[in-house]
């Protein structure tokens, strides 16, 4: 597994950031049972450069904690059984690894948000990543029931790796 993580938040989190990414990656790749050595890539930035890039890719033009960006259109999450067949293009060619996407993090929001929910950033910064990693596994939350399952998800990945409220 590679997890390429580059820091360019002009605040600095606090934590150790490097640390929780990996783990909940590896945690989330190990529950949804991906049957590949996977890379992702995230990056933690800052409000205005989030915020930029949510205004360029999503046509929303205000900061947001986290963004997902899939390499892969799986027909059903976490389906990986097509997806040698359908996304040979997906694999990194040096290392064989399937490409999953990208996250990028809001350093900003996390703090914000780990202060309003009342837990630790160590916690925010692993629930977004553990949501986000879901994103990258083919799931959505635009409908209740897909919302639903998410949060099960989320909770039980975080869990798994001991990061309770």
């Amino acid at each position: 597994m590679t997890v390429n993580i580059e820091y360019e938040a002009e605040k600095k989190l606090g934590v150790d950031y490097d640390s929780i990414i990996r783990q909940v990656v590896e945690e989330a790749l190990d529950y949804e049972g991906c049957p590949y050595e996977a890379e992702v890539s995230v990056l933690l930035t800052g409000n205005d450069q989030i915020q930029e890039l949510n205004r360029e890719y999503r046509e929303i033009d205000r900061p947001t904690d986290v963004l997902s960006f899939p390499m892969i259109e799986f027909q059903h999450p976490s389906d990986f059984s097509r997806v040698e067949e359908e996304f040979c293009d997906c694999f990194n060619p040096e290392t064989g690894e399937l490409l999953l996407g990208d996250i990028i993090l809001s350093v900003d929001k996390i703090e914000e948000q780990a202060a309003a929910y009342g837990h630790s950033r160590e916690r925010e910064l692993a629930f977004l990543v553990a949501h986000s990693m879901l994103h990258l596994c083919g799931y959505d939350h635009m409908e209740e029931d897909e919302r639903i399952v998410m949060e099960k998800k989320q909770e039980e990945i975080l869990q798994r790796r001991g990061y309770v409220r």
